[in-house]
């Protein structure tokens, strides 16, 4: 059924206006095509044959259908371990790190708070300058954290620009109207923020939620430095060690169809590495996807 808003609006379209809109769909099609076709193209050659791959035949479609890569990948004992790992360090790091960043954000948007804009230059100090990695790696071991999963989680606890997109959320969308009703009705300022405040942020914390994860899932520079146990490895560590495993020196003298096989899985390693590294992330990010843009439009907004 066709409203009168929807006749008003159609007569006001001139033929300039959908001229600039085929324009735009136009534009948008094409960067949306540059943005699918490597992520096609990733997925098809993981799917294709080693010689294939090698040889440049794969263009948009899998060719020679073949699931080596992935044999390759999950016949390895350590993936198992890799996954399980990964999976402890981003759901309980990122438990903490939204508590923390909550729990840091919300006195910080609170206009009452003595020495706010001290604790906020403190907090932002810190994201220009830092110990650096071998003060890092000495409070690490003087902590007695080397060699455990927390040297995983608790050096990145909380995250100070993701704290501010929290707060600025909590400055402009929390009216100061709604806390002064809570405190009339006897509420305290942690009865407030479970009840009033985070049922209305659920924007910002599917965002910082999806920030956090997904820097704990990719994360492997904190393994390099802290972790020496291979059963405490992140995937991304495992994943690693197998495409190095397989890699090949190719002045090295051997058979030439040798050399061509082993090239050729090794390129195809790369691609299957991606997909079962990327995956659970990608699986995950349509349910969270309508939270995003507004939070981080919200969140932006002023300072």
């Amino acid at each position: 059924m066709v409203t009168a808003a929807d006749k008003k609006h159609r007569i006001r379209e001139t033929k300039e206006d959908q001229a600039f809109f085929i324009f735009v769909f136009i534009i948008l099609g094409f960067l949306f095509l540059i943005v699918l076709y490597p992520l096609l193209y990733v997925i098809s050659s993981s799917f294709s044959s080693p010689w294939a791959v090698s040889t440049g035949r794969v263009v948009l479609w899998p060719v020679d259908l073949s699931l080596e890569g992935y044999k390759a990948v999950f016949t390895n004992n350590m993936i198992g371990i890799g996954y399980i790992n990964t999976v402890i360090y981003t759901c309980c790091g990122t438990l903490i790190n939204v508590g923390m960043t909550i729990l840091a954000a919300y006195p910080l948007a609170c206009p009452r708070l003595p020495g706010k804009k001290v604790f906020m230059f403190l907090f932002t100090f810190t994201m220009l300058f830092s110990g650096g990695m071998i003060p890092s790696y000495i409070l690490i071991r003087n902590l007695g954290m080397l060699n455990t999963r927390w040297a995983m989680i608790i050096p990145g606890a909380i995250g100070v620009y993701d704290m501010i997109i929290t707060r600025t959320f909590f400055m402009n969308s929390i009216p100061a109207e709604l806390q002064e009703a809570a405190e009339i009705d006897g509420a305290s300022d942690i009865q407030y923020l479970i009840h009033c405040v985070l049922p209305l942020s659920k924007a910002v914390i599917a965002v910082i939620t999806l920030y956090y994860a997904v820097g704990h899932w990719n994360a492997y520079f904190n393994a390099f430095l802290y972790l020496t146990n291979r059963n405490l490895f992140p995937l991304q560590i495992v994943l690693r060690d197998i495409l190095i495993s397989n890699m090949i020196d190719p002045t090295v003298t051997m058979d030439e169809t040798l050399l061509a096989a082993k090239l050729g899985m090794a390129d195809l390693l790369k691609y299957a590495l991606i997909i079962v590294s990327s995956l659970p992330v990608m699986m995950i990010y349509p349910f969270i996807q309508k939270y995003f843009i507004q939070g981080v439009m919200i969140g932006s907004l002023k300072g």
